[in-house]
């Protein structure tokens, strides 16, 4: 009986597991959001089918449709007209005759906006559609019932439905039909203003310029001819951080607390001193003798968190549309890698402080006011030396801090960049590792509008430290081995990967080390490109190098004659273009998505090759930006020989990891600083004449994999994207092609190009099912035999033959 007991309250324990799982499965949000997103959007479509439907044929179903609801569903003798069926017909009937009218589609749109919200197709504000929706329906249709009342007794159809009749009637009863329709005009005004930012300054333009001018005839008096401008009086009372904006004849005066201005403007004031209060100053020091500054902690600064990513798409011309079923990688591949969020405690921060200034008291050095900024890694203490203190003699003091802390990698920066202030950097006693996956989550990453979005780590504010790689547009990363150069180049890569999609970005993967960059190549059909007829899509071989960054060259020589048919600046501009269809795919134009080469242990290469190897760098380095071609290089020996003044001209944008000297740090950032970083990750991102600290993001291995192998298994392009053919100079010329020994394959291939009248080895490769390498020697021999024409980088060769008939004389002829 004992056993019997235990088995069932074993299976009741089974049951209720079960149920909880179903439960729990029922109750995920992202699914459910589907369901409903997909009925309601069959629903909206169904309603203005039914709509539409009504307005045509609503006249035949007024004799069916003044019966009541019951009776038209349970009717089988009825014969409705509308395409809906009984049930669209009492619908539309509802909706528009006995509703709100023709305004019954606003309803349709919001039904669509809920779908798209709860399906999380878009990105759309629902509080912002519905209240503006909600509103222009009430609106049109009493303005329907209002202007369009005399349709009510000559048709079928009421325009503005019972509802707008009867609340225009009743406005018309209250105030008149004049106040009914001023009050229309009224709203409809109100509400464009508050919809739209730059209504009302249009709007007061526009009914400025009916001014009235002096009549041409009569002649101008003195004060015509010259006015002098009166300023306006200003009340103490008022502001006195006032400006006088002239806007042609007229004076406005803006305040600094103006609340339509998108930014507060803070303004502090410091009382100008009295005559007496500096020797009172003294005679209180005397008598008091120095005290301690107090300790101002600033607050620290918390990156808000979004709960999906969500991508926005184009609307016009979609080159997502190859791969439409190509999913994101979501932030569950990413670990958190918390540490207990572990924040600098008061007693650190005081015992900092307290340490800080001791030693500058020993060095006769007095402090105004300290201020403690933490980060992940590092504690900030800006620091006001009073009057006359040399900003020199605390800036030789920098061992001597490092000693009393007894911290590895004090830096102190006197002063800093646009503060009064000197900086004082402190390592935290605990640091806190950056997760990649709070980054990636972080609203300023999700939020930003770059091009190429790359989130490097947070700073010592606790921010999140995003840029725009177009922006930079390239750049140079340094630091000693195990220091964080691999783990940031990983970063890079993870945030472009996380924001762009496959036909917006293609990779070109340099790595020596053959080790380092070798996991990408799991999503070499999805974001890797190369040059036709290679095998493996990460190049290692020196040669392979050369040749891929000559390929690179011709790809922006193309792409510039591209931009110039297409009068464009730059690829932005191209691309916007094609998106919105001015330019014909028929006449050479395609889209053109963003190329980033990344090259790792940049050292090794110039060791090897040398000026064939920096000549082509320097030269995509100093004109591919326009085009959309951006380099990262990483090198952890940081030396003149390897970062020549070439180099460094074009990569204005360079990071820098712990390095072993000031030597090394002066080539890299062109000033120390890089030697006193303390490791793991801590590196400085200079961006022109500021360098930024910032703890990297940490992405492991085992994360990028993850990642890889999440995006390699979905459905990818045919091959990699190619790159133009180039060969070396040095190598045979690919002319001489036999054809006595012609592929088996060729008269089919050459039928094939003859018939579709595109010269694509793709296409061959994809017809017959045999390799790029047998499909390249075909173009070969039919590029020898005259049918199609020269390689044109990433075209499609002409085909020289129009028609079958010719094509079988000159296979005849061979």
């Amino acid at each position: 009986m004992a056993r019997k007991k235990t088995s069932n309250t074993s299976r009741k324990k089974n049951q209720k597991s079960n149920l909880r799982n179903r439960l729990s499965k029922l109750s995920n949000w992202e699914r459910v959001g589907g369901v409903l997103s997909i009925g309601l959007f069959f629903f909206a479509l169904y309603l203005f089918i039914s709509l539409i439907s009504f307005l045509l044929s609503g006249g035949a179903d007024q004799s069916q449709l003044s019966l009541t609801a019951r009776e038209i569903l349970t009717n089988p003798n009825l014969k409705i007209e509308n395409v809906g069926g009984k049930w669209g017909a009492n619908m539309a009937d509802w909706f528009i005759n006995r509703g709100i009218g023709l305004a019954s589609f606003g309803v349709v749109y919001l039904l669509l906006i809920l779908a798209i919200k709860l399906g999380r197709i878009h990105k759309v504000s629902l509080s912002r559609n519905f209240g503006y929706g909600i509103f222009l329906i009430i609106w049109t249709s009493v303005a329907l019932g209002y202007f369009m009342a005399p349709l009510y007794e000559q048709s079928y159809l009421y325009p503005g439905g019972a509802y707008g009749f009867f609340i225009s009637q009743w406005f018309n009863s209250v105030i008149g039909n004049v106040g009914t329709f001023f009050l229309l005009m009224a709203t409809m005004l109100i509400c464009i203003i508050i919809a739209f930012e730059n209504a009302w300054p249009v709007m007061r333009k526009w009914m400025t310029r009916a001014k009235k001018q002096p009549a041409t005839d009569a002649p101008l008096s003195d004060e015509e001819v010259y006015s002098e401008p009166k300023a306006p009086v200003i009340n103490e009372k008022d502001d006195a951080f006032a400006k006088v904006v002239e806007e042609d004849d007229e004076v406005e005066v803006v305040y600094a607390d103006d609340k339509n201005k998108k930014e507060d403007i803070e303004i502090e004031l410091e009382p100008e001193p009295e005559e007496d209060s500096t020797q009172k100053k003294t005679d209180d020091k005397k008598e008091e003798g120095p005290k301690d500054p107090e300790l101002e902690v600033e607050k620290r600064k918390e990156d808000d968190i979004v709960d999906s990513i969500q991508q926005d798409l184009s609307e016009d011309y979609d080159p997502t549309l190859d791969l439409s079923r190509y999913e994101f990688p979501s932030l569950d591949l990413l670990k958190e890698w918390s540490t207990g969020n572990p924040q600098v405690t008061n007693e650190e921060l005081i015992a900092n402080k307290n340490r800080i200034v001791e030693t500058l008291k020993n060095y006769n050095i007095e402090i105004v006011k300290i201020k403690a900024t933490s980060g992940p890694t590092i504690t900030l203490y800006e620091i006001v030396p009073a009057p006359g203190i040399r900003i020199s003699k605390i800036k030789n003091l920098e061992d001597d801090i490092a000693l009393s802390l007894a911290a590895l990698g004090i830096r102190i920066i006197a002063p800093i960049p646009g503060k009064g202030t000197v900086g004082i950097e402190v390592p935290n006693r605990k640091p806190e590792i950056v997760s990649m996956r709070s980054i990636i989550a972080s609203r300023t990453f999700q939020e930003s509008e770059y091009e190429l979005p790359i989130a490097l780590g947070k700073t010592i504010s606790n921010e999140t430290y995003a840029v725009d790689l177009t922006k930079m547009p390239h750049i140079l990363v340094a630091g000693a081995t195990g220091q964080g150069k691999s783990v940031g180049l990983n970063a890079i890569i993870t945030s472009l990967v996380y924001k762009k999609h496959p036909s917006q970005l293609k990779f070109v993967f340099v790595d020596p080390k053959k080790v380092e960059l070798n996991l990408y190549s799991v999503m070499e059909k999805h974001f890797l490109a190369k040059m036709p007829g290679e095998d493996d899509p990460i190049i290692t071989d020196v040669q392979k190098v050369k040749n891929t960054l000559n390929s690179l060259n011709l790809e922006m020589d193309n792409r510039y004659d591209l931009l110039k048919k297409a009068h464009a600046r730059n690829i932005k501009e191209y691309n916007q273009k094609f998106i919105s269809r001015r330019l014909n795919p028929e006449k050479g134009f395609r889209y053109l998505p963003y190329i980033v080469v990344v090259i790792d242990e940049f050292a090794d290469l110039i060791m090897t090759a040398g000026k064939e190897i920096e000549l082509p760098i320097a030269r995509i380095a100093q004109l591919a930006r326009a085009v959309g071609i951006h380099m990262i290089i990483a090198t952890q020996r940081p030396s003149t020989n390897i970062i020549t003044g070439v180099i460094k001209a074009n990569f204005p944008a360079r990071i820098a990891f712990r390095v072993a000297s000031m030597v090394d740090s002066r080539t890299i950032l062109d000033s120390p600083g890089a030697n006193q970083l303390i490791g793991k990750g801590d590196m400085l991102v200079s961006t022109g004449s500021s360098l930024t600290r910032v703890q990297c993001a940490f992405v492991d291995t085992p994360e990028v994999e993850s990642i890889v192998h999440f995006i390699g298994e979905q459905p990818g392009y045919p091959t990699a994207f190619l790159l133009p053919e180039y060969m070396d100079e040095n190598s045979d010329e690919p002319g001489a092609v036999d054809l006595k020994n012609r592929d088996d394959l060729f008269d089919e291939a050459a039928r094939l190009v003859v018939l579709n009248q595109t010269g694509s080895t793709s296409a061959i490769q994809r017809k017959f099912s045999i390799g790029y390498n047998r499909a390249g020697r075909i173009m070969d021999q039919l590029e020898a035999a005259g049918v199609v024409g020269p390689n044109e980088g990433s075209k499609a060769r002409q085909v020289l033959l129009q028609d079958e008939y010719s094509l079988e004389q000159l296979l005849n002829n061979l």
